[in-house]
This record gives C-alpha cells, sequence and structure tokens, in this order.
C-alpha cells in the first residue's frame, strides 16, 4: 500500500492511498462471495451464482462499494498510524477510482489536532484575593438554621407583616386579557422570599385576613413571556389566611436538637469550622483558575471554524437537554425569545472550551501524565455520589454510551493536568 500526504488549509489532510491490484481484486472477488449469500436469482442456490451473473443482478458499482468498505478501514487506518497523524475526526472517502485488475486509488480526508504552542506553564508565581469570612457570617448562618427549624402560627387579629406567608387566591390580567399561567387558589406566598414578579409580594403586606384588592405590577423587560415584557398588570388578590414563623431560641437545647452539640458554644464552633473549610475551598478554587487562565492566556493555538462549529453544535444540544430535564420545551421557549438569544455567545463558549482541552492535553503530553485506573475509578465514584448511584451501575451505564464515557476520562485528564499545575506553580492569598 502506497499513501501521499497533502496538509490543506484549516488543518485537514488528504491521503492519497494506493491499494495493489492483487488486493483489491481479492476483495472484489471477496465482495461477491458476500452479496451472493443474500441476494435471490432465479435458477441458483444462495451463493453459487456465477461472478458475471452477480455482476449482472446487482451491479459491478455495488460490488465495488462493498469491496471498498472492507478493504478501508484497515487501510485508512494503517495510513494513519504509519503516517503518526493526530486526526480528531473519523477519515472520510472523498473519491476513488476502482477498475478491476488495476491499482485501487482512494482519496480519504481527515481533520487533524490544531498544534498548540504553550507558553510559560511551571514556576509560575500569582495572586488572588482572600475570600475573607464577612463580619456577620457567624450571625447570618445561625438566622438561617433558626429559620429552618422555625413553625408557623396561624394569625387573626393583625394585618400581613413582611416576614410573614400569606394564602392567596390570585388572577391576572394584562391588556384586557387573563393571563396564561397567572392565577392559583391558596398559594401559600413567603413574603419575604417571593421570586414573584417585582412588587407584587411588597403589595400584599399591610393587607388583613379575607381582604380583597387588586395590585398592579410591571413585567420586567427580559421576561420569557414575548407578549408581557415590560407589560402591565393588574392582579385581583384575596387573603384567605396570615401564617407568622416562630423561630426557636437559640440555647443549648436547640444547639442539641439539630446536632452533635451539647451548647450554643459547641454549635457556633461547628460552623467557624465549616465557614473557614469554605474559605479554604474557595481560595483554592480560585487559585486553581488563576493558573489556568494564566497558562491558556500564555498559549496559542489556530482553531479551525469547523471544529468551532461542531463543538457550537455540541453545546447547543447540552443546553437543550438541560432544559428537556426541567420540563422546559425548546420550540416554545425559542418562539417566546428566540433562538439568536438562546445562543448567543455559543460560538465563543465552544472556542474556550477546545482551547482549555488542547492545552491540557498538550501540557499532559509534554508532562507524560497518564491516566490510570484508579485514577477513573476515583472520577466513578465522585459521579456516582452526585447521582446517587454505585459506581459499578454507573459503569453498566455509561458501557452503552461510548461518548459520555470519553467525556469523563477528559474530566479525569482534566483534573489530573489541574493538580499538576497546582504543585508546579505558586499563588499567594492576599
Amino acid at each position: 500500500m502506497k499513501v501521499t500526504l497533502e496538509h490543506e488549509k484549516e488543518n485537514v489532510v488528504k491521503m492519497d492511498i494506493t491499494i495493489p491490484a492483487k488486493d483489491a481484486v481479492d476483495a472484489y472477488n471477496n465482495a461477491v462471495r458476500k452479496i451472493s449469500q443474500y441476494v435471490n436469482i432465479d435458477g441458483f442456490r444462495k451463493g453459487k451464482a456465477p461472478r458475471a451473473v452477480i455482476e449482472r443482478h446487482v451491479g459491478v458499482d455495488r460490488i465495488k462499494q462493498e469491496a471498498i468498505e472492507s478493504l478501508m478501514p484497515r487501510a485508512i487506518n494503517q495510513a494513519v498510524a504509519d503516517n503518526k497523524l493526530d486526526i480528531i475526526t473519523q477519515p472520510y472517502i472523498t473519491d476513488y477510482k476502482f477498475n478491476v485488475g488495476e491499482d485501487l486509488t482512494v482519496v480519504a480526508k481527515a481533520e487533524l489536532r490544531p498544534e498548540v504552542t504553550l507558553g510559560k506553564y511551571k514556576g509560575l508565581k500569582l495572586e488572588v484575593k482572600d475570600a475573607v469570612i464577612e463580619e456577620d457570617a457567624m450571625q447570618k448562618s445561625l438566622d438561617r438554621l433558626l429559620e429552618q427549624h422555625s413553625t408557623q402560627e396561624t394569625v387573626i387579629d393583625r394585618p400581613t407583616k413582611e416576614t410573614d406567608i400569606a394564602v392567596i387566591d390570585f388572577e391576572g390580567t394584562c391588556n384586557g386579557e387573563k393571563i396564561q399561567g397567572g392565577d392559583a387558589k391558596n398559594y401559600p406566598l413567603d413574603l419575604a422570599h417571593s421570586n414573584f414578579i417585582p412588587g407584587f409580594a411588597e403589595q400584599i403586606v399591610g393587607k388583613n385576613l379575607n381582604e380583597e384588592f387588586d395590585i398592579k405590577v410591571t413585567f420586567p423587560e427580559e421576561y420569557h413571556d414575548e407578549k408581557l415584557k415590560g407589560q402591565a398588570a393588574t392582579f385581583k388578590i384575596k387573603i384567605n389566611e396570615i401564617k407568622e414563623r416562630k423561630l426557636p431560641e437559640l440555647n443549648d437545647e436547640f444547639a442539641q436538637k439539630v446536632g452533635p452539640f451539647k451548647t450554643v458554644d459547641d454549635l457556633k464552633a461547628d460552623i467557624q469550622k465549616y465557614l473557614e473549610t469554605q474559605r479554604e475551598r474557595t481560595n483554592n478554587q480560585n487559585s486553581e483558575n488563576e493558573i489556568f487562565k494564566a497558562v491558556i492566556d500564555a498559549s496559542k493555538v489556530d482553531i479551525p471554524q469547523s471544529m468551532i462549529d461542531r463543538e457550537a453544535h455540541s453545546l447547543r444540544e447540552e443546553y437543550k437537554n438541560r432544559l428537556a430535564a426541567q420540563g422546559i420545551n425548546w420550540d416554545a421557549l425559542v418562539k417566546a425569545q428566540g433562538e439568536d438569544h438562546l445562543l448567543s455567545g455559543l460560538s465563543e463558549d465552544a472556542v474556550v472550551r477546545i482551547k482549555n482541552s488542547l492545552v491540557i492535553d498538550k501540557i499532559a503530553k509534554e508532562e507524560q501524565i497518564k491516566l490510570e485506573q484508579k485514577d477513573l475509578e476515583a472520577k466513578f465514584a465522585q459521579i456516582g455520589v452526585a447521582y446517587g448511584l454505585k459506581p459499578q451501575d454507573l459503569i453498566k451505564q455509561l458501557g452503552q454510551n461510548p461518548e459520555i464515557l470519553a467525556s469523563i476520562s477528559q474530566q479525569a485528564m482534566n483534573d489530573k493536568v489541574r493538580d499538576f499545575l497546582m504543585k508546579n506553580n505558586t499563588v499567594e492569598i492576599k
């Protein structure tokens, strides 16, 4: 077999492959025998029809196609291996010349991995800002804990306060039309933590039990429903019930109730330890990100547009799948917000992801960082915990999806390279 390479634009390599006539003829005859096993020809049993009869029945071109499909995978793989081509797309045939009895010539193309020029990635000295613990962090943590263990008591002798839960009926209209999905009965609205339209919850404060009234609000300009963006709306409200939060007393009895603590001081010590751990974790994450950003910024790579387009398409599908998992219909969202708006910045995100991946692979190659079985097992265990699956069950599921398995392998390699960068660079916390 003879192979001639020609490098084209956008990292595409063209392979002119010549298969000797004898090998081509053998492949052609094998294709005839294979086809004869499943075609029905009057007067012949399957597999017994002569070559000339098979050629007349199915056509010479069909037989040539079968022969090429049997020959080329091994031939192309050999061409790639012999020439040490680092390809990132499956090779595809663009042309061939096949006359039985002569050499078979095939033109195949594939996309090569872009060349990465690394800048300095070891011995860097960087600074990051300390993720200091806010002065009121302890009090906020205690307040949240008390709120989590609060009870609700119905009140009938006063108007609603901004810390209450109001059980309401509401019905909204906009431009004289009822708002689709804009009504409910006995809806418990937390007035202190409402995610309703701005101004909605605030206008319910100070109202009495069984009171009926109207409130006026304006939908935000970035609201997902095109018909309601920036529009004024009116909601009819009825207060059915007012509930007041009752916080427990912060004492030793409460501390014993919420954890393995004897006193409030024990509880506070545990919270302080958690805050310090979070601070350290944030500083480590920020340090890692700062190093990686410096390494990426110092590296150079020309990414072909075809690669960006594929990655952008992949990101688009990931986005659609995430929305589907949340019960959001893609087509309805596109109709409401427009596809350009939803996918803005997708190409830029694709470039970032591609460059990150290429630089990581380059560093791994330069430093001979290789994935080991224990690395993959650790990654499987980490993902298994996140999804509540045993590692063996996760591996079984992933075995049916090679693309996801490859993605997890890449994540594991990312972790190893990032660990390498953390050990070989210095970050000062300021």
